[in-house]
């Protein structure tokens, strides 16, 4: 404890490139500067930010101008000690500061900053309210409410009619001094306004505060006998390991298994957090979990307004156990005291994977962290388990439960190798479709039936080129080709944005003989067209789900069948379950396997697999068409067959011989620059400094596939580390020595990025 005149010193995490600040705290401030509290303090000479209290303590720093917090967030919840604990593990293991955890880990509207204490405060996040409705002071009794009634029923009909029903509402037997929300009364605004008026309506504000939620769950799906014996494969495993990977096809039922689980741990009080891939899976998943536990549920992904996050957040913060949050990556770092499981499903997706900026963290890895922090359970599920994962499970470290056959009846898909090249060959090759996959298309219409068709490029075409000298369109920013989006009847660059319109002659040559090359989703709904006139088509890709609202508008019109195809990108293979699908078609499965990546073929069959297990999921058998001019490739082969184990195989012997995860770890280093002489230069400089440390484990430097994006050049080092090395003196040691890059002259402005365990 410390003495009465003796100073007190908080370090703060601030959202910043930063460890942190050390900070006075004022004595009228002491009480409320705790670990985990939030905080108003000053930086630099006139900014002011929110930061966390990462420790508090009366050991003075060194000499120098210390200034004070300013004031404490009370509307804020109090970081737990074990959320603090998990980003700094989270700072430590992907390289970066606790500071840029902070940055994704809250809300925006729990971090204010501004120029002055004043105009932070005026950002401060307030309890949203809501207004309600009640009885006016001229109907503030029975006698008075029934004079209005009879008055309202001669001259006013709509008013008495809305009037009645806020009664029903309120309470017919005694409705006075009650409220209701207006969202329930449904008044129009105008009758609402004469209303007032009158006198025989008030409203006013009232904070939303925490849910209600029942105590009962309404009745839970029923389990065949393959998924009762998974169920308890889980729950013995759990008795003596912390994780477990549900090893599950397509279609096979595990959210009928997850939801069995929430309820055992939310009927013990505990929380659960269900984390998916995509926002795409989210509102599918949450109306259909809702069903079984109303409202415990709270989503959470970033689609959501500021607001909204931040009342999510505050409710998890706030739970004294029992709610199941469901939500993407950045649902890892919500609060809650209480956790008891945590699934990660679709585990092997590599959006669980931040790759874009620091911290550059695997949410499905932070999960299992987090899980061991809390003393709570971890379970993994896929139909295609990435490969570390399913090692992991097959060496004993994490329980193994398989689940082989799908639920309620339903078969897996008859799948279907189409080659382009014999097709085309034998003249049964129209546009970009083989006559097996139209004459499939056109029979699941017949039969009144869905189809999807899966194209991994979006837009019209891939490229533009001239026809004349072989000209093509490329972005002035980065390495790449434009893409040409014919609704536009314009170029784009997907990655930094730069767009330009098609040109009507080329500026090489000027001849007019620009032609798009390629095709994307785009293309193919174009080109379908004349082939299924009476079709419904729709497309689903980031050029048509610009919202969340047209998102779910485009997911349900084809669950609800008003749509007779469905063209997309690999959005429309994450976990769908519509059951008037019969018919999948991949239209270019060569695509897939032609990245220059290790993880090139796995990426491959879990792509494949997964958009397979769209098709036939209930009584009816599915068919998969896969068109590729590789039919005898082995991943085309074994993703037909659905042959994961053969997969495996193959892909761990490579990886072995190699030296590649998950027989080692690994950290790509980026470097980039305007110039591109000075980033090749400091990236040959920092491999030769690593290569002296870690000898033949440093590859490169080498340009990436795309090396130059938003005019910036690119280079890459990639360090491999032995397993049984210790990981965490290899990253100091890279560390220091990306620092001492920066100290040499002439590579202070070379950015350097490391992404730790990259996907």
């Amino acid at each position: 404890m410390a003495g009465c005149n003796e100073k007190i010193y908080a370090e703060v995490i601030l959202p910043l490139f930063s460890e942190g600040y050390t900070y006075l705290v004022p004595p009228g401030l002491a009480a409320g500067v705790v670990p985990g509290s939030c905080v108003v303090v000053p930086l630099g000479k006139s900014k002011v930010y929110t930061g966390v209290v990462r420790s508090v303590g009366t050991e003075a720093p060194p000499a120098g101008r210390m200034r004070e917090i300013i004031s404490v967030q009370d509307q804020v919840p109090v970081v737990s000690p074990t959320r603090l604990k998990l980003w700094e593990w989270v700072a430590d293991y992907y390289m970066c500061t606790v500071g840029e955890v902070m940055r994704v880990a809250l809300p925006s509207a729990l971090k204010p900053s501004g120029w002055s204490g004043e105009e932070v405060a005026g950002k401060e996040y307030r309890t949203p309210t809501e207004t309600h409705l009640a009885l006016g002071p001229a109907a503030s009794d029975e006698s008075t409410l029934n004079e209005a009634f009879e008055k309202l029923s001669k001259r006013a009909r709509t008013q008495y009619e809305s009037l009645l029903r806020l009664v029903q509402l309120l309470g017919e037997d005694h409705p006075f001094g009650r409220s209701v929300p207006r969202r329930l009364a449904d008044i129009p605004y105008g009758v609402l306004h004469q209303l007032q008026l009158k006198g025989l309506v008030a409203q006013h504000e009232v904070k939303v505060g925490p849910v209600a939620v029942e105590s009962e769950f309404a009745g839970l799906p029923h389990l065949s006998p393959a998924q009762e014996t998974a169920l308890q494969g889980i729950r013995e495993h759990f008795r003596q390991r912390d994780v477990v990977l549900l090893h599950g096809v397509t279609g096979s039922g595990k959210t009928e298994i997850y939801i069995r689980l929430i309820a055992e741990q939310l009927a013990a009080g505990r929380d659960v957090l269900y984390l998916l891939p995509e926002i795409a899976m989210t509102a599918q998943l949450v109306g259909r979990i809702r069903k079984f536990f109303g409202d415990r549920v709270v989503p959470y992904h970033s689609s959501y307004t500021r607001t909204r996050k931040t009342a999510a957040y505050i409710r998890a913060a706030s739970s004294p156990g029992g709610t199941l949050i469901v939500g993407v990556r950045s649902s890892v770092f919500l609060p809650g005291a209480n956790v008891g499981l945590i699934i990660v499903d679709e585990e092997h997706d590599p959006s669980y994977k931040n790759h874009e900026s620091a911290p550059r963290y695997n949410a499905r890895d932070t999960a299992v962290v987090l899980a061991a922090m809390a003393g709570a359970k971890t379970l993994l599920g896929s139909a295609t388990p990435a490969l570390e994962t399913y090692v992991n499970a097959r060496t004993g470290k994490y329980g193994y439960v398989a689940l082989t056959e799908r639920y309620g009846g339903a078969v897996l898909p008859r799948v279907v190798i189409s080659d382009t090249i014999t097709a085309s060959k034998r003249g049964e090759r129209k546009s970009h479709f083989n006559k097996q996959l139209l004459d499939s298309i056109s029979k699941a219409l017949d039969d009144g039936r869905q189809v999807m068709l899966f194209q991994n490029r979006r837009g019209f075409s891939p490229y533009v080129e001239c026809g004349q000298c072989g000209w093509t369109a490329s972005c002035p920013n980065c390495n790449v080709t434009l893409t040409y989006h014919k609704s536009g009847r314009n170029l784009r660059c997907h990655y930094c944005g730069h767009s330009a319109a098609l040109p009507d002659r080329c500026p090489a040559c000027n001849q007019p003989s620009v032609e798009p090359r390629g095709f994307g989703t785009e293309k193919i709904e174009t080109e379908l067209e004349p082939f299924f006139p009476q079709a419904r088509i729709e497309r689903l890709d980031r050029d048509t789900a610009t919202s969340a609202t047209r998102f779910e508008r485009i997911i349900s019109d084809f669950e609800r069948g008003r749509t007779d195809i469905l063209v997309g990108t690999q959005m429309i293979t994450k976990g769908f379950d519509f059951e008037g699908v019969s018919v999948v078609g991949v239209l270019n499965a060569d695509n897939l396997l032609a990245y220059p990546d290790f993880r090139a073929s796995e990426r491959a069959f879990q792509l494949l697999t997964q958009v397979a297990g769209r098709a036939g999921r209930r009584e009816t058998e599915g068919l998969v068409v896969i068109q590729t001019s590789q039919p005898k490739h082995p991943v085309i082969v074994q993703a037909a067959a659905g042959d994961y184990a053969a997969m495996a195989r193959g892909q761990l012997d490579e990886r072995r011989e190699f030296f590649y995860p998950p027989f080692c770890r690994i950290v790509s280093i980026r470097l980039r620059h305007r110039d591109a002489q000075v980033v090749r230069q400091a990236a040959a400089a920092l491999a030769e400094r690593l290569r002296l440390i870690f000898g033949k484990r440093v590859c490169g430097p080498q340009p990436p596939p795309v090396d130059r994006i938003r005019g910036e050049f690119i280079e890459s080092v990639l360090l491999k580390v032995e397993r049984e090395s210790p990981f965490s003196k290899a990253k100091k040691l890279l560390a220091a020595e990306t620092r001492e890059l920066h100290r040499q002259e002439g590579f202070r402005q070379v950015s350097v990025t490391c992404d730790v365990d990259p996907i």
